[in-house]
This record gives structure tokens, C-alpha cells and sequence, in this order.
């Protein structure tokens, strides 16, 4: 592999790394394709105990540094079973400076200044990376109740310790939107990235978009097919916005639901006098999230572009998506942890308050669609998955920030439907592949970010209101129990949540920008070619005869 300028930085000490303050909190930048450099390094067997990061992809040339929070905090965790994507070891882990520098058997202590962590018993993982969150968002004259403070709060207690939100531009404005939510982050206490929402079409948007993906380090676009009058986007303009990605190496996500039918569906319900919780349910049935699917991935086809399809919860858009990856189409879909546990049911119960917590677009299907999902996730269908955590003062949608690890944990692996390794994978690891930032993150291995959690298996849980750390004060898992608790969570080397105690400090976030072109790419120009070459056109015809 070719050694790149940005490679050459990581020679110096750890302790000559800063981190750039240039964002809200601090910023890191993926700008060279971390898949070029990792798997040099992924083929050694034993690492050196102090040598420093071998990619600086992970941060980028101009970046003040990579990966540490940068206040010298070291840390032995020992005896564990350190479980990344591809594999499971008993090892001891090492950290120094925010940044693992070993994983292997039976690392000596040595120094009076590293903090030991005992995880015999337990998992040492990869924390967690939600895909999808709408921390402080606006939306109809509402405002999500959980900020990126209290937000970042719940899911470092849920082992989570990257997310990535959707900035919404204003009035169709990215540059805006971006400078909008850089100032909402101002109070983040754990790193994030940013996708960005396209709710209109015109060559500005075309322009900033490349601004984006160039100086802002966004790396995925999404196209709401739903909402119709304020979000949505027609099929043409969704189809200029995919040949925009696809250019930009940019991965275009949409929320696919067919918002003209819905918006019929809203008025057959108000006709009926239908207008309470079920009435959501009832007016965008499974048929329309179906339909918008198969559009979108056709759609996606014709451009030959990666398509990404966001809150997954019927069967009707899972069978889609499965045909379409059964044929080699690059198609992601994204379920909901709702929608691997929760069914509608309570969307009927007689009390408005409580019904209404479980009003989520695309809604809780019926408990086959769930059974369905599961069966998936065995199957390795789905790379990654989300909270979908948006509770709003005055509309409930779904939490989940903080339970998403848990909730996955006992009803995936404790029910023996996944293994740990899969867990790992679906939880944090394909999530930073997809997005282009690993292996810095989704991963523990020499050079990786140390944002890691401890799992003891044996230990149970209650959830609900009184124990989470939302602001909301209702929990649609409210008295869920379940086995398998994160005890100890670390966020770029330092201790965060550990004995139910959280330790952590508004503005010490960091934004992480993720660069484009990630692997979902690969293969892109070649298949362009063959179709190309496949043409036999244009024919070359002579004059017809007088």
C-alpha cells in the first residue's frame, strides 16, 4: 500500500496529537479513504504496546489530530472478550490518549498512572453508532424534547457513543441548515456526524450540496418521498438529486413512503371520523411504504447509484429491498428497534395519551411484520440499525437512543438469533463502513478511536421513565425487562457512564466528518462502463436512396 503525507503524522508521539477546535466541540476530518491504509495493518497479528495510530486517514492532513480526547487518560482493560465484527479473542485492551494502542493477551500494567478495568466475564465492544437520530429538531411547529446534550447523555448510558443527525435546511437552505445545527451541537458531549436533508430541487441546492460533501465532510443526502406539501420530493426532482450523489460519491438515503397516496389515506380516515393514533397507522399502510420502495430502488437502477433506505418496517419494502440485493443492486436498509419488538396493538389502546407514543412515519406494522425483520437480521439482510429516537413537546414519536443497544442485545443474542460477532456488526461496525469512517470507528483495533463499551451478559434490566435519561418523561419500553447491560462506556478514552453514574460535560462533543466515496462505491465505474459497452449504439446509418 502507498504511504500517504497524512500516514506520516501518526510516526510523531501520540502526545504531539491535538484536536481541532474549528467546529462546536472538536472536529475530525476522514478525508483519505481509511480502506486503502487499514488492511496493511489488520493482517498483524501482535501490535507494538506503544507505537502510535497507522491511519491518519482516519483524520485527515489538515486536522488538528485524530481520534484522542487529547488529556493523556490511560487505560488497561483487562480479561475480557474483546468482540469486533470479524471476530471474537480474550485479550486485554490498551488506551492512551483516546486512541487503542494494543489489543492483546495478558498486557503487563506497568505504570502507576493507568487506570485498570477489570472485564473478566464480560464483552469488550465497539460502542455503539446510531445512523439515524433527530436530536433538537423542528418540524411543524414542534421541537424534538431531547437536545444533543440530553440526548448524548442517553446514549452514552445506552453504550452508544457516535451518532449521526439530519440537518434540515432552511427554507430548502443547506448552508443554513448546517450553520443551524453547528450551533445546536455546541452543546454535544460525544462525537457525531451530520446527513443532510434535501426538501427541495434547484441548482443552489445542486451547488451547496457539493459544499457539503467537499468542505463539511457530509457524505449522504436524504429525499423524503413522504410528507406530501412540506418534505416531499416528485420523482423527477428525486432523480436529479441521485445523479447528484452519484457524482459527488455521496450516498443517497430516502424515506420511502408514497406521500400522494398517504395524503389520500389521511383524508379516507377523516372522512371515516377516524382521527386518533390508529388513524396514522390505518392511512399509510404497508401496500404505500411497499410502492415507494420498489420505486426508489428502480429509480436508483436507472442511475445505477448505492441506494439507502431509511426506517424499515414492513414486509412489503424488506421483500423489495431482498430481491434487489438478490440481484447484486447495492440496496441498505435500515430497521427500526421498534420494529423488531413493538407491534400496533397499542395504537388502539382507549387512552389518547398512551396510544399516541407509539405514532412513529413509517408506522409499527402488525406483529408478523417484526417476526419478519428478525428473521433478516439472521440472515445478515440488514447492515445497521436505528433508535429512531424523536419525541416532540406536542407530537410522541419513538425514543430509543438509549435502548437501542440493549433492546438488540437481549432480543437478538440472548435469544441465540445472532452472534456476538453480528451483534458488534449490525450495532456499530457496518454502520462506520458504510459512512466511510472505518476503521477509526466501529471497531477495536490498534490506531481505532477508544470508544468502547463493557457488556456484562449476566447482568438484567428494567427500562422506563424513571431510569432513562431523555427528557421525555414517558418510555414506549416502559417496564421492558431484559438480560445483558452495558456497565461501563468509553468515549474517545475517557470514562463516561460506569455504575450508573454518567460523567460527562457539555461542548466536549466532536463533529466527525466523513469523506465520500465509501465502499458502497466500489464497482460503480465499471458497471457504468458495461453498460455502456452494451449498447451497440448509436448505429451508424448512411443516407437513405432518393
Amino acid at each position: 500500500m502507498a504511504t500517504t503525507p497524512c500516514l506520516l503524522v501518526f510516526l510523531l508521539l501520540s502526545s504531539l496529537l491535538a484536536v481541532a477546535a474549528s467546529h462546536p466541540g472538536h472536529e475530525v476530518r476522514c478525508d483519505s479513504q481509511p480502506s486503502q491504509v487499514w488492511w496493511s495493518l489488520i493482517l498483524t497479528d501482535r501490535v507494538q504496546f506503544l507505537r502510535v495510530s497507522k491511519f491518519c486517514a482516519a483524520a485527515g492532513g489538515d486536522a488538528g489530530g485524530c481520534g484522542g480526547g487529547g488529556d493523556g487518560t490511560r487505560i488497561l482493560i483487562k480479561g475480557g472478550t474483546v468482540v469486533n465484527a470479524h471476530r471474537a479473542e480474550e485479550a486485554d485492551v490498551y488506551i492512551e490518549d483516546g486512541i487503542v494502542l494494543a489489543v492483546r493477551p495478558n498486557i503487563p500494567v506497568g505504570d502507576d498512572n493507568v487506570r485498570v478495568i477489570d472485564a473478566t466475564g464480560k464483552y469488550v465492544m465497539p460502542g455503539g453508532i446510531d445512523p439515524h437520530t433527530h436530536l433538537d429538531m423542528e418540524f411543524m411547529g414542534t421541537v424534538a424534547i431531547d437536545d444533543f446534550f440530553s440526548g448524548h447523555a442517553a446514549a452514552l448510558a445506552g453504550g452508544t457513543t457516535m451518532h449521526i443527525d439530519f440537518v434540515i435546511p432552511v427554507n430548502g437552505n443547506l448552508t443554513a441548515g448546517f450553520e443551524s445545527y453547528k450551533q445546536k451541537a455546541a452543546k454535544s458531549a460525544m462525537d457525531y456526524g451530520f446527513h443532510m436533508a434535501i426538501t427541495k430541487w434547484n441548482d443552489e441546492v445542486a451547488r451547496e450540496m457539493e459544499v457539503m460533501v467537499k468542505e463539511h465532510g457530509i457524505n449522504s443526502f436524504k429525499f423524503f418521498m413522504a410528507y406530501k406539501g412540506s418534505l416531499m420530493v416528485t420523482d423527477d426532482l428525486l432523480l436529479q438529486g441521485l445523479q447528484k450523489c452519484k457524482s459527488l460519491g455521496a450516498l443517497a438515503m430516502v424515506h420511502a413512503e408514497n406521500g400522494d397516496a398517504v395524503a389520500e389515506g389521511q383524508q379516507r380516515m377523516i372522512d371515516l371520523g377516524i382521527t386518533g393514533p390508529e388513524g396514522h397507522a390505518l392511512s399509510r399502510p404497508p401496500i404505500l411504504e411497499g410502492e415507494a420502495t420498489a420505486r426508489a430502488i428502480r429509480l436508483a437502477k436507472f442511475i445505477n447509484t448505492p441506494l439507502y433506505v431509511v426506517h424499515v418496517m414492513s414486509i412489503d419494502a424488506m421483500e423489495e429491498i431482498t430481491k434487489a440485493k438478490k440481484e447484486g443492486q447495492k440496496v441498505i436498509g435500515e430497521p427500526v428497534v421498534s420494529g423488531l419488538v413493538l407491534d400496533d396493538s397499542l395504537l388502539w389502546d382507549p387512552d389518547f395519551t398512551i396510544a399516541s407514543k407509539y405514532v412513529m412515519s413509517p408506522p409499527i406494522r402488525e406483529a408478523g411484520h417484526a417476526k419478519h425483520s428478525k428473521l433478516l437480521f439472521r440472515q445478515e439482510f440488514y447492515s445497521v440499525n436505528k433508535s429512531q429516537l424523536i419525541q416532540f413537546s406536542l407530537e410522541y414519536l419513538n425514543p430509543g437512543l438509549e435502548e437501542r443497544m440493549h433492546i438488540v442485545w437481549d432480543s437478538m443474542v440472548e435469544t441465540g438469533k445472532i452472534s456476538v460477532t453480528d451483534y458488534v456488526r449490525v450495532t456499530s461496525t457496518e454502520c462506520a463502513k458504510i459512512f466511510n469512517i472505518y476503521p477509526r470507528k466501529g471497531a477495536i483495533l490498534e490506531g481505532s478511536d477508544a470508544d468502547i463499551i463493557i457488556l456484562n451478559p449476566q447482568r438484567s434490566f428494567i427500562m422506563g421513565a424513571h431510569t432513562h435519561h431523555s427528557k421525555s418523561d414517558t418510555n414506549v419500553y416502559e417496564g421492558r425487562k431484559g438480560k445483558g447491560m452495558v456497565e461501563v462506556t468509553i468515549s474517545r478514552g475517557r470514562v463516561v457512564w460506569e455504575d450508573g453514574v454518567l460523567n460527562i460535560t457539555p461542548g466536549s462533543g466532536r463533529y466527525v466528518r466523513m469523506p465520500p466515496f465509501g465502499y458502497v462505491f466500489d464497482g460503480i465505474d465499471k458497471s457504468d462502463a458495461a453498460y455502456r459497452a452494451s449498447l451497440r449504439a448509436p448505429v451508424q446509418r448512411g443516407k437513405a436512396a432518393a
